[in-house]
């Protein structure tokens, strides 16, 4: 782990402003900064940053925080990944544990490897000359890191020479150990080195140019590269994901690479396996469309259909483009087809009518028997969506088997539409200004907590229990510390001004509601509104109790 000293002395380094103006264009308003928010569409500046406060807050979608929050957030790192960003970005030196230490030496040791296979590449004309019979330009071999790695004695020498652990060669995946030796995993093939979404380097895909029966091979599993959880370029292209809302997911590298080239650049790869489970995480961060570009041959189609079928389960929106005449995205990047490209991109096919397609296509349905097994099978897939997907579909079944929407038989299960937070945007100034007060004027603050309880508070009584705990880092406090609107209480003399105009106000309100009631004697009820009259006598002499 990070050790808290460290963390705290980066907080210290960091300056609000200069770590959101790397990313925004940040423009003067007052004592803070505006731009338009960066987590939400709008049209009119609501994203606000004070450097007085070191916080930031969106008065549209009500995201806030400090420094690290805000990279966490537009990076979508986690907290770790987060500070790591940050400690590159200022040269500032993070303290670990012992463990961590161990984990740092690794992406060392990964990336002094990474940086010799690319420099390698460029003495290796045989590889060179098959990268640029693909159509990829120099400037993607630098993007991507595109390199080489030579015969298996050749990286072991390497990796000795630079005095590197070779049991962490090993624990990194990139040297074997089997019958007694030693041996490189990656010999005499172009590599890709692979990121995790922060952007470490925890492995490498290996294309061979030499006739090695295999002719892609991926690191092994480690503790650090799980090829079911990782995307290829996913780290290149997350601003893009995040920015346009949608991903392509292709089945190789120099598919990534082209479509990358071509100005596609939210294209990721799966590594050698099918989507499956493990990377919905991943994808639904940002909430992006889907789209699943895969080769139209047999394997390509159950790709897709497997594909598909987990991501409509799964309620992504989305669709499928599949590639014919033997042709990849990168085969279409080199012949020039880049506005085939975006057509193909504008208007996939969607998953749900893909899966019925493909299901319905395995089955002879001008046989009675075929159709009857194609329409069991089509509800068994439909059963897995909701119950208004799949009122929606009956139409779409029963025209493509010929038969009856009544044939049709669906869940019953009632759809439950996703809950919405409904948020009050009344705004009580006074009571703002109480809370406001609370946090930046201590010295005040006993003076509202001896005469006001939170339950007096019509609106904002959520925002007074947070002052009172000083939840600072709250969204709700951080709107009510950073707009101008909600002033300060400045001294002792006016606060109890204040807090005697709000109790008239809170008193008056209980009278009225004492007057009305059923439930009380006429005693009782005679007694709490004397009370009553008496404070707000006593409110009215400018007295408070």
């Amino acid at each position: 782990m990070i050790t808290q000293d460290s963390i705290e002395a980066l907080k210290a380094r960091l300056d609000i402003v200069d770590v959101v103006g790397s990313y925004l264009e940040l423009k003067k308003n007052g004592a803070n900064f505006k731009a338009p928010c960066p987590f939400h569409q709008e049209k009119t500046a609501s994203f606000v940053v004070s450097p007085s406060k070191q916080i930031f807050h969106c008065f549209g979608c009500g995201i806030g925080g400090d420094s690290i929050k805000f990279v966490m957030e537009y990076e979508k790192l986690n907290y770790p990944e987060a500070l790591e960003k940050l400690a590159q970005t200022y040269n500032f030196s993070l303290s670990y544990d012992n463990k961590n230490t161990q984990k740092k030496a690794n992406t060392k040791l990964m990336q002094t490897l990474s940086e010799w296979y690319q420099s390698l590449l460029l003495k290796n004309q045989t590889a060179l000359t098959y990268l640029q019979e693909r159509g990829v330009f120099e400037s993607s071999i630098e993007k991507f890191g595109i390199g080489y790695a030579p015969d298996s004695q050749s990286t072991i020498n390497y990796l000795q020479s630079h005095f590197f652990d070779m049991n962490e060669a090993i624990e990194m995946g990139v040297v074997g150990k089997g019958e007694g030796r030693v041996y490189a995993r990656f010999i005499e093939r172009i590599t890709f080195p692979i990121f995790s979404p922060n952007g470490s380097l925890v492995g490498f895909g290996g294309r061979t140019i030499s006739g090695h029966q295999a002719k892609y091979v991926n690191s092994p599993e480690t503790k650090y590269f799980n090829k079911s959880r990782l995307l290829y370029a996913y780290h290149l292209a997350r601003q893009d994901i995040y920015k346009h809302k949608e991903i392509i997911i292709t089945e190789g590298y120099l598919d990534v690479v082209m479509l990358h080239q071509a100005g596609f650049s939210n294209a990721v790869a799966t590594l050698g396996t099918a989507l499956t489970k493990e990377h919905l995480p991943l994808l639904r961060k940002g909430e992006p469309k889907v789209l699943m570009a895969y080769d139209g041959d047999k394997a390509g189609r159950a790709a897709a259909l497997k594909a598909s079928k987990l991501l409509s389960n799964s309620g992504f929106d989305g669709g499928v483009i599949l590639f014919g005449d033997g042709l990849d995205p990168a085969d279409m990047v080199k012949n020039g087809a880049i506005d085939e490209l975006k057509k193909f991109f504008t208007h996939p096919q969607p998953f749900i009518e893909f899966v019925l397609d493909e299901i319905i296509a395995q089955y002879n349905i001008t046989n009675p028997k075929e159709k009857e097994k194609a329409l069991f099978e089509v509800q068994e897939y439909l059963k897995t969506l909701s119950s208004l997907l799949q009122e929606e579909y009956k139409l779409y079944v029963a025209s493509k088997l010929n038969i009856n929407p009544s044939f049709v038989k669906v869940s019953q299960q009632q759809f439950v539409p996703q809950q919405q937070m409904q948020q009050n945007s009344y705004k009580d100034m006074q009571e703002l200004s109480f809370v406001k007060t609370m946090l930046e004027k201590p010295n005040l603050a006993n003076i509202i907590i001896d005469f006001i309880d939170p339950s007096f508070l019509q609106f904002h009584t959520q925002e007074f229990l947070l002052a009172l705990q000083q939840q600072v880092d709250t969204p709700q406090i951080m709107q009510i510390l950073l707009d101008e609107n909600v002033k300060v209480i400045e001294d002792e003399e006016q606060l109890k001004r204040e807090i005697g105009m709000f109790l008239m106000k809170y008193y008056n309100r209980e009278l009225k509601k004492i007057q009305i009631r059923q439930d009380l004697s006429f005693e009782a009820k005679a007694f709490h509104i004397r009370k009553l009259r008496d404070k707000i006598t006593q409110l009215k002499k400018g007295e408070l109790f």
